[in-house]
């Protein structure tokens, strides 16, 4: 009759614990489920957050082979000249203290810091070494020659680079210039080579140029 009883007692309490068991085992499995559902939808939505997933590469990129030479970090700096109007943001580029001593003795800077939405084809110092020495200093003190020539390399709109391709446009100084090319591969004039174009300032689209552009007289 004990034997009897205990088995009973035994047979009550497994079927008692038996559905907790299940229960928690149940539970664990969901949690588990839960988690993964969680990570997963964290991974989904970093994935959704991320803006390089979604903006194609290299369409507002600076090119060509002389933007390599382009400081890395600070105001000379793609990043840096972003923030500045384009005279100012030439001063700090090395590669342009030439046109930049140019535009200080015509008296330009405030005018171009002060302009919306303009393009400068910017000539190197290596464009201004290309002019015998004789004649380059005969324009440089020549402030209204100067004055005809720089404002040559400004046009008042901006440009992307796929107007390039074949443009006609007129200048500050009131006539036209052309560009043709494609890709990264650009031509002003049929004479200066874009060396590293699609420069962003604050207020100006620039393409550093290889060759002084001038005018017709």
């Amino acid at each position: 009759m004990r034997t009897h009883f205990r088995r009973a007692a035994v047979a009550v309490v497994a079927a008692a614990v038996l559905p907790l068991a299940l229960t928690a085992c149940s539970d664990s499995g969901s949690e588990e489920k839960a988690s993964e559902g969680s990570t997963s939808a964290a991974s989904k939505g970093a994935d959704q957050a991320d803006p390089s997933k979604d903006t194609p590469a290299g369409t507002s990129e600076p090119f060509g082979p002389a933007c390599s030479t382009v400081p890395k970090e600070g105001a000379g700096s793609f990043d840096g000249m972003a923030k500045d109007p384009v005279a100012t943001a030439a001063s700090n580029n090395p590669a342009l203290s030439t046109l930049v001593s140019a535009v200080k003795k015509a008296g330009l800077v405030d005018t171009l810091n002060n302009a919306k939405n303009i393009t400068v084809f910017a000539p190197t110092n290596d464009a201004f070494a290309k002019i015998p020495k004789a004649d380059l200093d005969k324009v440089l003190n020549d402030k209204a020659q100067l004055t005809k020539i720089l404002t040559y390399h400004v046009v008042g709109q901006k440009l992307a680079p796929e107007d390039l391709e074949n443009g006609s446009f007129e200048t500050l100084e009131k006539s036209k210039l052309t560009t043709a090319g494609s890709g990264e591969s650009y031509k002003v004039n049929d004479s200066a080579d874009v060396v590293c174009g699609n420069v962003k300032t604050a207020n100006a689209d620039v393409y550093i140029i290889d060759t002084v552009l001038m005018p017709e007289k």
